[in-house]
């Protein structure tokens, strides 16, 4: 990479004295490039040429022609010279105020100082000038020309510490399915759109003395004086975006954290901001959140959570309860295997359910070794069970899409099991229907694995995705477990009982077991019987146990 060293740099020496031009001259002409003319007009030739660039121009204010203070005048207003520095060369002390408040740099009164002096003054306000140009060419996005992230947060951080006691909110917008505008009208289209949702955000910071930021592709950040409603930009946004979107659905999402938290950093609030904002996902009813106390205590939870896991899994807090499956489909349910559920015995917030924390740590990279330690309690339980019943059920256990990724699963899988004396056919792996929306090569050379090693595959959750019917035509399962939200609307919608039918009709034609969780009633339990459902799990059975309750369940 080129240093400042490297190549030189020009300067303009505007004098009309000879002896000046010389002097300048012999001090300069070591270090730079220097071009000497006599008068104004001469010095404008030689900007507007463009042949050369001039990294600072030495003026003196009495050349004849156009004289030093309108070059000034000129160099400020034209923008392709305006970063241009100018030391001013004069006598009159006078001309000192007019001088900066035209746009001098700097000033060498007459008589001269010595070369050296003079040679430091021009080196280090060229290097000021460059340092200037470089950050003005990266502190706006060259998009929407709002400030990127980085200066984004200097400036507002500027801005918060110069006024303590002013209200400011922290304001995030984000456009969802925004990807769609390229795929479908071209990334041109998309980049006008971006540009007038950037024009808006513009007005809006100018009004009120803020600051707007464009993050990633589709996210907005604004910094600005307190607002009571951001109605009124939320429907301007959305009408430019029906204008120009006619038919296809994009809509915005906002989230606020309002100036209530003055100690914390500009980029702080922001994260509490993004945080409302993604609150929003999934909402269909509302575009508009406020980060609030509850969000903050289940910010500080979340975060204790990830602080506390590796001691919890030291002190085994975590518990693995299990739900029992039923075979329905003789005269009479049959117990057929459980399903292993984990609870946290959290010493300072009780029994947590996965719900809570499950997500945090798949975000975090944790949920890999919560699942090696139930894997791990769940096949030394199992061989308990055999030692003491005489005989083993099988369990099925959750399987992250962290660990679908992992080269050496199957063969951590095969040890715990070989450990514990159990066959790989009664260790029942569950994979999300969303994991296998990640890389479907990994995905089937693993599953494969899998099966080629004894394990039985289940696929959870199964038509909550967009591809269900294609997942599974092409990934081999040994039984899949349909979606609880289809179970919970069977006994009052009729299109989701049918939609029910048909995926047990068509698992049917595949020979593949069907499952259903979350049955809590005798109307799901019958109309799922008679619809072909092989298998379920519920509250209408049981609720997930201990492993104590659950031994005794296997006496019967």
């Amino acid at each position: 990479m080129a240093s400042r060293t490297d190549f030189k740099r020009t300067v303009l020496v505007v004098d009309d004295e000879k002896v000046n031009q010389k002097m300048f001259s012999d001090i300069l002409s070591h270090s730079y490039n220097v071009i000497t003319v006599e008068s104004g007009s001469e010095a404008l030739e030689v900007l507007r040429e463009r042949k050369v660039k001039i990294s600072l121009i030495l003026l003196d204010l009495l050349v004849p022609e156009t004289d030093g203070f309108k070059v000034m005048k000129a160099v400020s207003s034209e923008p392709d010279f305006e970063r241009i520095p100018v030391i001013v060369l004069t006598s009159d002390k006078s001309a000192e105020l007019k001088s900066l408040q035209m746009g001098a740099s700097d000033f060498l009164a007459k008589p001269y100082d010595s070369p050296e002096v003079i040679l430091a003054r021009v080196r280090h306000l060229i290097a000021l000038a460059e340092d200037i140009k470089l950050i003005k060419s990266t502190e706006r996005d060259f998009l929407t020309k709002l400030y990127t992230k980085d200066f984004f947060y200097e400036y507002a951080n500027q801005i918060k510490e110069s006024n303590p006691h002013k209200i400011m909110d922290s304001v995030v917008l984000n456009l969802t399915n925004f990807h769609l505008i390229n795929e479908i009208y071209g990334r041109d289209y998309g980049n006008i759109l971006l540009q007038t949702i950037a024009d808006e955000i513009s007005k809006l910071a100018e009004e009120s003395h803020g600051i707007g930021c464009r993050d990633n592709a589709d996210v907005f950040y604004i910094y600005l004086e307190w607002h009571s409603s951001y109605d009124e930009l939320l429907a301007r946004i959305q009408l430019h975006l029906s204008e120009l979107l006619k038919e296809t659905e994009i809509n915005v999402r906002m989230g606020v954290c309002r100036g209530d938290f003055p100690s914390i950093s500009a980029q702080q609030s922001f994260d509490r901001a993004l945080c409302a904002c993604n609150t929003l996902r999934g909402n269909f009813e509302s575009s508009f959140a406020v980060y609030d106390e509850k969000m903050h205590n289940d910010e500080i939870k979340k975060a204790r959570l990830l602080s506390d896991f590796a001691d919890a899994v030291d002190k085994r807090q975590f518990q693995v309860y299990y739900q029992p499956k039923y075979n329905i489909q003789g005269e009479k349910p049959a117990l057929s295997s459980f399903e292993a559920l984990v609870r946290w015995e959290h010493p300072e917030f009780g029994k947590m359910k996965p719900d809570f924390f499950i997500t945090q740590f798949e975000k975090n990279g944790l949920i890999q070794k919560l699942d090696k330690y139930v894997w791990k309690e769940v096949a030394v339980q199992m061989r308990k069970w055999k030692e003491l019943l005489g005989k083993t059920v099988p369990v099925s256990v959750n399987v992250s899409r962290v660990d679908l990724h992992d080269p050496k699963i199957v063969d951590y899988l095969l040890q715990i099991t070989q450990e514990n004396g159990i066959e790989p056919g009664e260790f029942l792996l569950e994979i999300t229907e969303s994991a296998c929306l990640d890389d479907m090569g990994i995905l089937l050379n693993t599953v494969n694995k899998m099966r080629e090693a004894g394990f039985k595959v289940e696929m959870d959750d199964f038509g909550s995705g967009y591809s269900s019917l294609n997942m599974l035509a092409a990934l081999p399962v040994d039984a899949i477990k349909i979606d609880i939200g289809f179970i919970r609307k069977i006994i009052y919608d009729e299109k989701t009982l049918y939609l029910v039918q048909v995926i047990l009709a068509i698992a049917e034609k595949f020979n593949i077991p069907c499952i259903a969780e979350g049955v809590e009633s005798k109307e799901q339990f019958d109309l799922l019987k008679e619809a072909g459902c092989d298998i379920v799990q519920g509250y209408y059975f049981s609720k997930p146990v201990p492993a104590c309750d659950a031994a005794e369940l296997l006496k019967f």
